[in-house]
């Protein structure tokens, strides 16, 4: 068994583990969300990276790392809370953060399956195959909620190729999901066009823009494209995507909400 094949296989294990204890496709990717996040955070931090990553130390992976049982536990919670209180793409990764492993010894072994995995070296295509697979099945635990459908990756792709999105110019959804649409999108910008720097500077850091108003998808969003599109740019930020997404609480908006709803319904 080649090691691409081994993570995966490890990855979707432990997921039927898990359910076992009442724990869904849904929130184990959010776990997984979570740790994958900080395992790559400690990743950049380190040679030959050296990069900046703007987690506290006593919240980092390495915390994580040194604690078991009950103490893990409370470690955890905590540390979920507080990185969700930070600005940028740190604090909306983490925003509404929950455990939802309250077996302490099973979050241990979660933790060590993910800090096994080198994950930034890993292909995107390994990390977008673990992720679009828990997606789609999450998505058939739960076939409804808050208006939610997911939408087949080849009909997607069919979309993006019928639209023929052009290097330069933004691209926006105004009810994103988990960023299906955005990951095919990029997909068709890097294999139709022969970009220059500055069209992939724009690709990198302006193209992007959606709105999600659920929480927990927006965060699978950021995660999905973090993990599927930063493997394949060059980047020398820890944040290699910049991404401009916004949480629309306001009561006000109508017309935003009509938007919404008829999106949802074309989707």
């Amino acid at each position: 068994m080649n090691t691409t094949t081994s993570i995966v296989s490890k990855v979707w294990s432990f997921c039927t583990t898990l359910r076992d204890d009442g724990v869904g496709y849904g929130d184990y990717l959010e776990q997984l969300t979570y740790l994958i996040f900080l395992k790559m955070a400690d990743e950049y931090s380190q040679p030959p990276y050296n990069r900046k990553v703007d987690i506290p130390a006593e919240y980092n992976w390495q915390s994580l790392k040194t604690k078991r049982g009950a103490e893990l536990e409370v470690h955890y919670v905590t540390l979920l809370m507080e990185l969700g209180k930070k600005p940028g793409m740190l604090g909306q990764t983490f925003t509404k953060a929950q455990n939802k492993i309250q077996d302490p010894a099973k979050l241990y072994r979660l933790i060590d399956m993910v800090n096994e995995t080198q994950w930034v070296t890993m292909g995107a295509d390994v990390k977008g195959d673990i992720y679009e697979g828990l997606l789609e099945r999450n998505a058939e635990d739960t076939k409804s909620g808050a208006g939610q459908y997911f939408t087949l990756r080849a009909l997607i792709r069919g979309m993006v190729q019928c639209v023929r999105p052009e290097p330069g110019k933004t691209i926006a959804d105004p009810a994103c999901g988990t960023g299906g649409f955005f990951l095919a999108a990029y997909d068709f910008l890097v294999a139709e066009h022969a970009m220059d720097k500055t069209q992939k500077a724009f690709l990198k850091h302006e193209t992007f823009s959606g709105h999600e108003i659920v929480a927990s998808t927006r965060r699978l969003a950021l995660m999905n494209m973090f993990c599927t599109i930063s493997a394949r740019l060059t980047a020398t930020a820890w944040y290699p995507l910049t991404m401009h997404w916004w949480l629309t609480l306001a009561s006000g908006l109508t017309m935003y909400w009509r938007i919404h709803r008829s999106a949802r319904k074309v989707r």
